[in-house]
């Protein structure tokens, strides 16, 4: 080997150590972040910032020093804030009334007024005995058939729950993320003692009953046009292992059009999975840059969108590792968002939205993508700076095809917000008891989530439900969706 060829080599481990060194300190650096910075993602125009660890100017260092010679006096003039009020009580609110008189003989005295103020009270959790009384009728000659109405529709036949009690259960757990042990204790405080083994069969029986509305969803899924799909884990307890949980895993679809929700209960985070359930499904699918989802989204008949949140996310972390490189990435992209809430305040039509994209839109995602090639060149390709570059290298095209229509966001936040009630819930009751148990808890994360999105009491919605549900032709089941409810 000649003394050039090692020279050769010498470098190129040389570079190799650079990459692993710049890699594990990238790595240090956003387990720090983790651990004692700030979670939000916030990041502001660094114009005439000074760097808090860079070196001072000669000039501005004289200007600091001369300032501190002097005596400076600093008056502080604290603004006192006006209160902002009292809070606006609901006019639908019970009001109980107490009268209260003087404590002096009134006899003699006639009344010319009263002084009314209003406190908000409340009342724990008050338990009742609903009776249903039936009577029946028989023929006075004592001939022929009696007569008695039908008993009620009832959610759990021969069960002693009424449907709003179901749906507290249901909303402390699945809303609420209490586990069952706990709503059973608090309901122990009010010397109501119900069995593990019962509130369990509640529970189960109610999830079963909102599976056909599920499904009538699961339908309705594959028309959309438009969908966005995260996944994210829940263990799940299974017999065959022992010691241990099973990691399962949360699929969440969102129609941002149609506002639908959907929530489903996979083994695995394999693409089969996202394949087997939008089979059928053709349109737009946005998602973030896991490679499950390649395959679908190179089928024919489906346009992938990539998610600029992530690519932004990328960036953010890389500013330790190249602070002006992250920057000017994250002013590129800020313009971007820019455009967006301008089109959103201007309450633009979807043809209005894409033309503004075009007009302003696309000179910029041009100017970032000439920007990016040319400076990926120049970075190391395992730092922050260069895992960045080459995010976003990987998915610009899919990241460009939001400015085919008007419809389509810039980013795949929604689908994120959908999923994190399941993040807090996992906090609580840790993992489920069943595969079936995590399927069936997918159902009534479903309909919780339309009702945030359609802005619906859950309460309300699911003791509605509960009620009707099995009286409702299949062909009606529509009207019992989320967003229907009470049109």
């Amino acid at each position: 080997m000649t003394t050039e060829q090692e020279n050769v080599l010498l470098k190129e481990r040389i570079a190799a150590l650079e990459n692993t060194v710049q890699s594990q300190q990238d790595l240090i650096r956003r387990i720090q972040q983790m651990l004692f910075g700030q979670k939000r993602e916030r990041f502001e125009q660094p114009d005439n910032q000074l760097d808090l660890f860079a070196p001072v100017p000669e000039p501005v260092k004289e200007e600091l020093e001369q300032q501190a010679a002097e005596q400076i006096t600093v008056t502080y003039t604290r603004q006192k804030q006006a209160h902002p009020g009292r809070c606006e009580m609901p006019a639908n609110l019970e009001v109980v009334e107490t009268i209260i008189e003087p404590d002096c003989d009134t006899t003699d005295m006639v009344c010319i007024g009263e002084e009314v103020s209003d406190k908000l009270g409340y009342q724990p959790e008050r338990f009742y005995i609903e009776r249903t009384i039936r009577r029946k009728y028989a023929p006075k000659s004592g001939e022929g058939a009696f007569a008695i109405a039908p008993m009620p529709e009832q959610v759990i036949e021969k069960g002693i729950p009424t449907a709003s009690l179901l749906t507290q259960i249901l909303i402390d757990k699945y809303v609420d993320h209490q586990p069952l042990h706990r709503i059973r204790a608090r309901f122990a405080r009010s010397n109501i003692i119900i069995p593990e083994s019962t509130m369990d069969g509640w529970v189960k029986t109610c999830l079963e009953r909102l599976q056909i509305l599920y499904d009538y969803c699961h339908g309705l899924l594959k028309a959309q046009t438009y969908l966005q799909v995260d996944e994210t884990t829940i263990k799940v307890q299974d017999p065959k292992i022992k010691g241990d949980t099973f990691l399962g895993y949360y699929w969440a679809y969102h129609a941002p059009i149609t506002q639908l929700v959907l929530f489903e209960y996979k083994p695995g985070r394999g693409g089969k999975h996202v394949w087997q359930t939008l089979s059928e499904f053709y349109g737009y699918l946005q998602t973030d840059g896991y490679a499950g989802y390649n395959q679908i989204a190179a089928r024919s008949g489906i346009v992938h969108l990539a998610c600029m949140a992530h690519i932004r996310r990328k960036f953010f972390d890389a500013q330790n590792n190249d602070k002006i490189r992250a920057q000017k990435a994250l002013l590129y992209i800020q313009k971007l968002y820019a455009i967006e809430s301008k089109a959103t305040e201007l309450h633009l039509t979807a043809e209005q939205r894409k033309e503004l994209r075009l007009t302003e839109a696309l000179p910029i995602i041009n100017e970032m993508a000439k920007w990016i090639a040319a400076e990926n060149k120049l970075v190391l390709p395992k730092s922050a700076i260069g895992k960045a570059f080459l995010y976003a290298i990987e998915r610009w095209q899919e990241m460009s095809n939001y400015l085919l229509n008007g419809n389509l966001l810039l980013d795949n936040n929604l689908i994120e917000n959908q999923i994190r009630p399941i993040a807090l819930g996992r906090k609580n009751y840790l993992f489920a008891g069943s595969h079936e148990a995590a399927q069936r808890a997918a159902v009534i994360y479903t309909f919780m989530a339309q009702c945030k999105k359609a802005n619906v009491n859950p309460n309300e919605w699911l003791a509605y439900v509960l009620t009707d549900l099995q009286t409702t032709k299949i062909n009606q089941l529509e009207k019992l969706l989320p967003i229907n409810f009470g049109k």
